[in-house]
């Protein structure tokens, strides 16, 4: 099955949008020339159009034929902090920042969407375009729910969209039930009396006390949580010290934790308090712990989830619609939504992960192909959309 004709007569439209986003990347919170673009394009397609919700996320509203229903589509707008390697045509002209994550595609993608529906009116109730800033790493999809998102723009669901690499332009993969994992950071602080590297007797050694948290955080995953729960904890830094013969006062540790669950999530949290004061007390040593949790796992509802791959069999043929992939412990702030609302968060094929292209790294360049992919699996489950029954 192809995709949808009319999106297909566009699609260098949506590329010559997303190569422009490209060249000019804006991180979280910043966004004000993408959201002007989005804007401005929604309003030329006839739409209602909201700014400033979460600073820079953009709300475009779209009318139907009569019927209650609501639905609410997501795109995130933001960069990363990367410097590009690519040296195409749309490279980043902002140094240091680049789109590394698609996130120019998805808007391209869902003002593809928005042209198409606006143009063929094939719907019934009510669309609302959902322009997201600040999805790597700020929680701009938890502020937009604060302020009032969906008190504003009421949903029955919601529903997101990511780039895959190595799935095949055409394909998509969702499954209900967790899709992405929880994202937490932790920081250990570890404090004991600093001396000279030749004289460790008239100190108290942090970093031999570090390092022995380093290994037995790694129980929490192997002894504490059930062997058929997913998690993941990693260290990724470890400083103590500037002097190679000086013991240092201080030792610093960091690192991410993942989970799907909220049972997990607990069991993390406090196995690493109890294991870094447990060693800490050992080693005559003492610790501060903050342990920061960031976005919750994103959990596809049944329901929706059935929808979302109804409408992308129905533009890409139930052979290209993948129902086994596992969860990803990447993370993704579309999950506040889905605590608020039902809904779903569906990956789309974008090629490219056998040549390096693969997200958050500085080659990568959206696959200009997917577009009308993506645009007409938006536009398809829209198009699914009955009025609801009376009662």
């Amino acid at each position: 099955m192809p995709m949808i004709n009319r999106i297909a007569e566009f699609q260098s439209e949506m590329a010559a949008w997303r190569r422009d986003i490209h060249a000019h990347p804006e991180l979280g919170f910043e966004e004000t020339r993408t959201a002007e673009i989005v804007a401005r394009e929604l309003e030329s397609f006839g739409l209602e159009v909201h700014r400033g919700l979460a600073r820079t996320g953009v709300v475009g509203v779209l009318k139907g034929a009569p019927g209650s229903a609501a639905i609410g589509l997501r795109a995130d707008m933001d960069a990363l902090p990367i410097a590009e390697k690519n040296e195409f045509g749309h490279s980043s002209r902002n140094d240091g920042v680049m789109h590394a994550c698609g996130h120019d595609g998805h808007t391209a993608m869902l003002l593809g969407a928005a042209k198409y529906l606006a143009e063929t009116g094939n719907f019934s109730g009510t669309v609302y375009f959902i322009f997201q800033p600040a999805e790597e790493g700020q929680g701009g999809a938890r502020e937009m729910v604060d302020e009032g998102l969906f008190e504003q723009f009421p949903v029955d669901g919601v529903y997101g969209l990511h780039n895959w690499p190595g799935l095949e332009i055409g394909e998509f993969a969702v499954r209900p039930g967790p899709m992405m994992a929880a994202c937490d950071a932790f920081e250990i602080n570890v404090i004991g009396e600093g001396t000279h590297g030749a004289m460790p007797h008239l100190g108290i050694d942090p970093v031999l006390c570090g390092a022995e948290i380093v290994g037995a955080l790694q129980s929490i995953a192997s002894r504490v949580k059930d062997p058929l729960d997913s998690a993941v904890l990693s260290v990724t830094k470890f400083h103590g010290g500037d002097a190679f013969n000086v013991i240092p006062e201080r030792a610093e540790l960091a690192g991410t934790a993942r989970s799907f669950s909220e049972t997990v999530r607990r069991q993390i949290e406090d196995g690493i308090q109890r294991i870094s004061e447990g060693i800490a007390a050992a080693h005559r040593c003492r610790v501060e712990i903050n342990y920061m949790r960031q976005f919750p796992a994103t959990v596809n509802h049944e329901a929706e989830t059935e929808l979302a791959a109804e409408a992308a069999i129905h533009v890409a043929g139930e052979a290209n619609v993948r129902r086994d992939l596992p969860p990803c412990m990447g993370s993704e702030d579309f999950s506040y939504m889905l605590e608020k609302r039902p809904g779903s968060y569906i990956w789309m094929g974008n090629a490219g992960a056998e040549l390096g292209c693969l997200l958050h790294n500085p080659n990568y360049d959206f696959n200009d192909e997917a577009l009308g992919w993506g645009a007409s699996y938006w536009a398809s489950l829209v198009e699914s959309l009955q009025p609801k029954a009376a009662g």
